[in-house]
This record gives C-alpha cells, structure tokens and sequence, in this order.
C-alpha cells in the first residue's frame, strides 16, 4: 500500500469520526437530530468500510511488494485473522456497553429506593461488563494462534 493511499484512508476515518459528531454538536436540538445523526455516522463508517475493502482486496501494486509479501508468510488467512480480533473485541466492548448502560440505570434505580440491594444489583452491572472481557480473552486466543 502506498503512502499515497494510506494517507486517503486516515483521512477518510478521520471524517468519518469528525463529521458525524460536529453535525450533532452543532444540530437543532430535537428528537430528529438523533436519528440524522445516527444515519450519517452509519453512512461515514460504512464509506470508510467499503474504502478499507477495497484497498484490502486491491493487491499489491508493484511486484517488490508483492515478493515482499510472500517472503514474509502473509496470507489472506493472517489477514482475517487480524480482523477476526478486531472484530470479537469491538462488538464485545459494544454489546457490554449497551447491557452495562441498562443494568447501571435500573441498578441504580433500585438502590435509590432500596439501598440493601447494592449487591446483588452490582452482580448483575459485572456480569454485564463480562461480556467485554470474554471477547477481548478470545481475541488475545485468535492473536496467539496466528
């Protein structure tokens, strides 16, 4: 990959991140901001999704990286296994953070009207955050298997 599109995909990650939460920063406040919102963040991530594919599945573009690529073992299962990792860590971290984020809010309802139970409602927030560290333990497996 040359320094030429490196420097595309950074910068398209980049706008992926800045231009989605600046239109919410600087949006009318209402409920329709949201879902705008969401929707450019999803069209963002997925354009830069679809630019890293294809920059991914483009090949080498000269034949010295080419015979460098073979010379050091890298295959298209390496590769997905790379992604394989980034992936169980990424959407374990974001389904933990969506069940931490509703057993906090009823955890801490009930603590308010009821403080004898913190701990069973503490058991249920650590079970919550579980789910994260299982996918970052499997992604540490998928790294020591390549």
């Amino acid at each position: 990959m040359s320094l030429a599109t490196k420097i595309i995909f950074i910068a398209a990650l980049v706008l992926s991140i800045i231009i989605p939460f600046g239109y919410y920063l600087i949006g009318e406040k209402n409920k329709k901001r949201y879902k705008r919102t969401i929707g450019v963040n999803a069209f963002f991530f997925f354009g830069a999704f679809a630019i890293a594919s294809i920059m991914m599945l483009a090949g080498p573009a000269n034949v010295q990286a080419a015979e460098a690529a073979a010379s050091s073992g890298a295959t298209i299962a390496t590769g997905m296994g790379y992604l394989a990792a980034a992936l169980v860590t990424g959407l374990s971290c974001i389904g933990g953070g969506i069940a931490v984020a509703s057993a906090a809010s009823a955890a801490l309802g009930a603590i308010s009207e009821d403080s004898s139970v913190l701990g069973k409602s503490l058991i249920f927030v650590g079970l919550a955050e579980g789910v994260c560290l299982y996918g970052l333990i499997i992604s540490f497996i998928i790294l020591g298997n390549l």
